[in-house]
């Protein structure tokens, strides 16, 4: 099950329902909302979350914070504490852009310590890995993208 999938089939998920109340909006509009591709509502069915969020139409501004290593900086207790520091500033949504270290290890542990949507960019870690591998980002496998988004998905 999806959100989108949910809604287009006129369904009205727990989610729909909170996101409706939180943003005071009819829950209706929430879910048609959604169906048309208007609002996305990042729920991922492995993992849950203390704080459901939805972006889009009809819904106020959302603030995102981005974090994450570099070669020249790998600590991840540092990202953690950039992820709290950024929660308790209200802060709506969280991306990795970690580009040091054990990239695996630091989207799970920035994903297992987050209880707001976590966002990533799953280009960042196959160009890394292709260098590491192949020595050149040209000689990236097209294939290395699909399975860097399915590494990231789970």
């Amino acid at each position: 099950m999806t959100q989108l999938s949910e809604a287009k089939k006129g369904n009205l998920t727990p989610e729909m329902k909170k996101v409706a109340q939180e943003e005071r909006q009819d829950p209706k509009f929430v879910r048609e909302t959604i169906a048309k591709g208007q609002i996305v509502l990042p729920k991922n069915a492995r993992y849950k979350l203390a704080h459901v969020k939805a972006i889009g139409q009809g819904l106020r501004t959302k603030v995102n914070t981005n974090i994450g290593t570099s070669p020249d900086l790998i600590d991840l207790d540092f990202e953690l504490e950039k992820l709290k520091v950024a929660c308790r500033a209200g802060t709506d949504t969280v991306m990795d852009l970690s580009t040091g270290g054990d990239l695996d290890e630091v989207r799970r542990a920035i994903r297992k310590a987050s209880s707001i949507p976590l966002g990533t960019v799953p280009i960042y870690q196959a160009a890394i890995e292709s260098i590491a591998e192949k020595g050149a980002l040209a000689k990236m496998d097209p294939d290395k993208i699909f399975e860097v988004i399915e590494r990231q998905a789970l």
